[in-house]
């Protein structure tokens, strides 16, 4: 199921933060961030910490894409 996180890229870029800034105060891994990079899932875990770092929901974070995986 593919996922897109553009919306907290934007998000992250509205509240003038890196992605390093938010590693750190979620608590999140470098390879939760990688892998949000590149449009894979990550645990329900991960994103209650992100959701949780910068007091936003899930629907303000991601969204599921329509496109077909290849």
């Amino acid at each position: 199921m593919p996922v897109c996180y553009d919306k907290l890229w934007k998000l992250l870029i509205d509240r003038k933060m890196k992605r390093t800034d938010l590693k750190d105060m979620a608590g999140i891994s470098f390879n939760v961030l990688a892998k949000m990079g590149k449009g894979e899932t990550v645990s329900s875990e991960s994103l209650y910490k992100i959701c949780m770092s910068p007091n936003c929901n899930i629907g303000d974070i991601m969204e599921f894409s329509d496109e077909k995986i290849k």
